[in-house]
């Protein structure tokens, strides 16, 4: 019996350009990378919306048998029998974390005959849009903390004559926004950053804070929710990463990040 790697590798794979001509899109709509890999512009949307809605099915909520099958083989499965039967029919999936696909959950590209390939490519990095999304989400977290020290190095009220920027006061201990990577590692689930030698403030002003996987962060709900890139922007400058001395929010448009990390996942937005 072949192993799920071991039928991948023996297929023969269709390039993604008649892939994505065969789902109907225009060679202006899609954006190859590599034979097997392309990004799909949002602007065919628009050129789609006069036809016809199609009929949505949602597989989720499954528990996998101990063989692995769970809801994306049963996703792939289900969009392959439709087609035997000539309809019309796409299966949609997310990309996988990569800290799974190494530990003890494997990957999630599906498995035996039903499965996405290359399943390397899909379990690894794809189009790298999970990479986007750690770079944005980060960047907020190290602006936070710069944002802290200077104030607090200087004084509010210096630190206002100095930068033409309003103080934004962050209380240290109800900063909500953690760090974020694409990897199981517990052991930094909390931690304490700032840390400096005696004496010095150079590293910042200490604080419990942590990390969370990338899948779970705030911008991958965005990201599914976003219509285009104005969406998008407007949608980060809304997120709260930390509240004020006096109990109040302090969104990334405050700290003047959100279009830095709109930018970061311009390329993101696009589904692959």
């Amino acid at each position: 019996m072949l192993s799920d790697v071991e039928i991948c590798r023996n297929t023969t794979l269709t390039p993604i350009s008649a892939i994505a001509k065969q789902a109907g899109l225009l060679d202006s709509e899609f954006t190859t990378q590599g034979n097997y890999k392309a990004k799909v512009s949002l602007d065919c949307l628009k050129r789609l919306t006069p036809n016809k809605t199609g009929k949505l099915v949602l597989v989720t909520a499954i528990t996998p048998t101990p063989l692995g099958e769970g809801k994306t083989v049963t996703t792939i499965g289900l969009a392959q029998g439709l087609a035997k039967r000539n309809q019309s029919v796409t299966a949609c999936i997310r990309q996988p974390s990569m800290g799974p696909v190494f530990g003890v959950k494997g990957g999630a590209a599906g498995g035996g005959y039903s499965q996405v390939a290359p399943m390397e490519e899909l379990n690894l990095h794809l189009t790298g849009d999970i990479h986007a999304v750690t770079a944005a989400h980060n960047l907020a977290a190290a602006a936070i903390d710069a944002r802290l020290y200077h104030e607090q190095r200087i004084g509010y009220d210096d630190f206002e004559a100095r930068s033409g920027l309003k103080a934004l006061k962050i209380d240290p201990s109800r900063v909500v926004w953690k760090r974020v990577m694409d990897h199981n590692d517990r052991a930094l689930r909390m931690v304490t950053v700032g840390k400096n030698e005696p004496g010095k403030t150079i590293n910042g002003y200490e604080r419990e804070g942590g990390f969370d996987i990338s899948a779970a962060s705030e911008l991958m709900a965005i990201l599914a929710l976003a219509s285009d890139l104005r969406d998008l922007r407007q949608r980060i400058s809304r997120i709260v990463l930390a509240y004020n001395h006096a109990g109040e929010p302090i969104t990334t448009e405050d700290l003047q990040v959100a279009g830095a990390m709109a930018v970061s996942m311009k390329e993101a937005i696009e589904p692959r």
